[in-house]
């Protein structure tokens, strides 16, 4: 229920702080007054979207607050999920500021806008002439009918397994396209994948090949090349061994004589085996370096064979082309996959669609036997309400697909008159007739489930004096069980309120402002009477106020 409601810089509103109580709260003023101001107001709270010309002060900030408590309807896991710290008094606030940005508050935690909407959907519900259309919904006639079923568990459990159903069916349909599409490409796919696998592939490879490849092209000039080498250093007159030797001999000879030189004379020393050395690879790689006109062929050949897969792959090194490779090889192996895949969740498609049908089934039975009932409530109900050969009937029609409430639609039926065929109730009942039925759905609604706090906005507009009352009991009577506000130009209506507030318009300097005040029992006998009689106040209208508060 909604405790408190502060209101500061909205519209005429310069400074609001009101409270409430529980059972029924009921709102009166002249039109004009300000009554849609204060629906404005609350409705910003709840969420609703906002701009600069509710500002009333432009260079202040606008800020709405209603605290509620909220124990009655296990919140915790929607407060758990959000991030947000529980209490049992939870703050929902607004603020427009001045240059226009709108931030949005639970218990002072900073929130979006659509959560803080989400949270006061379940806390509040305002209901205005506007909101009968919401009977004319497949969704809110089944939300009906299941509470008077006692379906609620039963249909939690078939909408999650709906879920399930669902996320299988596409993940099945989408493997089974998978599979349709590369059936049609696998033989290419796995004639591209062998050319890749076949060439063994490594990172590292393209250097070693081109080298060897070089090698056996140019064997005359390598052999050539080796010779003037081996000549240069073993020549035996004027070779590099002879006059290294020649130099090592005259550095020993200086070494003798200053053992400050012997350093060099151990460095040429050094120089003379690494020259032995390189002598000996060189005779090695000239025996072993042999022309190989097959293997050159072989080697050229796979070169170009991997020069032409670059060109096939849009790639233009050897990592890219291993990556096409593994991902062809991938798809291979999804697609080997895929039949035990596509026949696993067939499998688990049968199952889910069983346990559908079942409870689909539960659905219907408890909807069938609750609609007679809810039709004769109902027909009790708004016939106290001045409708008394009002007819109700529900259809429920079969389909062959599983919908979000089960395997059938519904749709609420309606006769006003004697006679008078049955049609959908959107299609035959007026505006006032759909006011009284909504009224009456609410009213057995509250029996049967935790309804949030409702807000009744004229919806007994144009109703007479006899049908007024019977809106006042069945209003008040709801109370009972839940917190009722009403706003309301009928004076029967506003003596069944456990408080009374008034909406006026108080003129002070050049500034109009709306205020709200709560009306004690003098006040209330004077208000209903002018609501009674208008402006001029008389005996007959101040002793019929008495008695409707009595």
């Amino acid at each position: 229920m909604i405790t408190s409601l502060k209101i500061s810089n909205y519209a005429l509103i310069e400074h609001l702080d009101i409270s409430f109580d529980t059972g029924m709260t009921c709102i009166t003023g002249e039109t004009g007054a300000g009554k849609s101001i204060l629906m404005g107001g609350l409705g910003l709270v709840l969420g609703k979207r906002a701009d600069l010309s509710v500002l009333k002060d432009n260079e202040k900030k606008c800020v709405i607050e209603a605290s509620f408590l909220i124990d009655k309807y296990n919140l915790q896991g929607f407060f758990e999920e959000s991030g947000l710290d529980y209490e049992v008094e939870t703050l929902l606030r607004r603020e427009i500021i001045p240059s226009g940005k709108s931030r949005a508050f639970i218990n002072d935690t900073p929130v979006k806008l659509d959560l803080l909407g989400r949270l006061s959907e379940v806390l509040i519900d305002v209901h205005s002439q506007l909101e009968n259309q919401s009977l004319f919904k497949n969704e809110y006639q089944f939300l009906v009918l299941d509470a008077i079923a006692g379906n609620q568990d039963i249909l939690k459990e078939y909408k999650n397994k709906l879920r399930q159903y669902q996320n299988i069916q596409k993940e099945y349909d989408r493997l089974k396209t998978l599979n349709e599409d590369a059936a049609k490409i696998q033989d290419y796919n796995q004639f591209l994948y062998d050319e890749l696998a076949g060439e063994d592939l490594t990172p590292d490879m393209l250097t070693p090949l081109e080298e060897e490849i070089d090698q056996l092209s140019n064997v005359e000039a390598l052999q050539q090349y080796l010779s003037q080498g081996i000549h240069l250093i073993d020549e035996e007159q004027i070779g590099l061994l002879t006059q290294f030797a020649s130099l090592n001999a005259l550095l020993n000879d200086a070494a003798s004589k200053s053992k400050n030189l012997s350093i060099f004379q151990e460095r040429v020393n050094s120089l003379s085996i690494e020259l032995k050395d390189i002598l000996d690879d060189l005779i090695n790689k000239q025996e072993t370096l042999e022309s190989n006109p097959t293997l050159l062929e072989k080697l050229s050949g796979r070169w170009d064979k991997i020069q032409s897969l670059f060109q096939k792959h849009q790639v233009d090194n050897i990592e890219d082309l291993i990556q096409v490779r593994d991902h062809l090889e991938k798809k291979l192996e999804e697609t080997q996959d895929l039949g035990q895949k596509i026949k696993a969740l067939k499998d688990q498609l049968i199952e889910l669609e069983e346990l559908l049908e079942g409870l689909s089934k539960q659905l219907h039975d408890n909807r069938k036997e609750a609609s007679p009932k809810l039709c004769d409530q109902m027909e009790q109900i708004i016939s106290k309400m001045g409708m008394q050969n009002a007819r109700f009937k529900i259809d429920l029609s079969s389909v062959d697909q599983f919908l979000t409430n089960g395997k059938e639609q519904i749709d609420f039926l309606f006769s006003a008159n004697l006679g008078s065929d049955f049609k959908p109730i959107k299609k035959v009942a007026s505006g006032g007739e759909m006011s009284r039925i909504m009224l009456s759905i609410k009213a057995i609604l509250s029996q049967f489930k935790q309804l949030p706090s409702i807000v009744f906005d004229e919806i007994d507009t144009g109703v007479s004096g006899a049908v007024s009352n019977e809106i006042a009991n069945i209003m008040a009577h709801m109370s009972g069980n839940m917190q009722v506000f009403t706003i309301t130009h009928l004076p029967q209506v506003a003596a069944k309120g456990k408080q009374h507030f008034l909406v006026y318009k108080e003129v002070r300097g050049n500034t109009t402002m709306t205020k709200l005040k709560e009306l004690n029992q003098d006040e209330r006998i004077k208000e209903l009477a002018q609501m009674l009689s208008g402006e001029e106040l008389t005996r007959t209208a101040l002793d019929h106020a008495k008695q409707l508060l009595n």
